[in-house]
């Protein structure tokens, strides 16, 4: 494969994991309206959500009822969940520097695999604490795992970039 299109399918990959980023950011800001809209869609005469899954049925319910009241009491603490987005945000940008310059910037990849390690450890140790559900808590480190996935290949095609071009160094003005 070319360098050109090994840099083309970097970039791709990094595009769709900045993409995604980016949209788990936005979906952190409006979590009360969302958690409404998730309990009336599984609440709905055509779901069989309540009949196959009660406990997720019950759980979005205790979710909602929770944001609802910290909503109406408690806003200011909605504000982590908003830090919570930018920090996504912030994070999302950081993986600009690789799509510009793969190989200079591999660490930001290899941050964000360490970042998606560090979610087992952390819904496995917070999750019992804050009092989530086993299964929820797996389906929070399922975020790590799917996220490092991309990273995988693209670390893994960015060290194939660097070898391709390692040869080359660059011709003085």
């Amino acid at each position: 494969m070319s360098e050109r299109a090994l840099l083309r399918r970097i970039r791709v990959w990094l595009v769709v994991f900045i993409v995604c980023l980016v949209l788990s950011g936005l979906t952190a800001f409006p979590l009360v309206t969302e958690l409404r809209w998730a309990e009336d869609l599984l609440n709905s005469s055509a779901s069989p959500v309540p009949e196959h899954l009660p406990a997720l049925t019950e759980w979005i319910g205790r979710v909602r009822a929770g944001l609802d009241e910290a909503d109406a009491n408690h806003p200011f603490v909605l504000y982590g969940t908003d830090w919570l987005a930018f920090a996504h945000l912030v994070i999302a940008v950081a993986f600009y520097g690789p799509y510009r310059d793969p190989v200079r910037n591999i660490w930001v990849i290899e941050f964000g695999m360490i970042a998606c390690v560090g979610i087992i450890p952390l819904a496995l140790i917070c999750g019992p604490i804050r009092d989530i559900p086993f299964w929820w808590t797996v389906i929070d480190m399922s975020f790590g795992v799917f996220g490092i996935i991309p990273l995988l290949v693209v670390h893994r095609m960015i060290k194939r970039l660097e070898a391709a071009t390692a040869g080359v160094t660059a011709v003085p003005a």
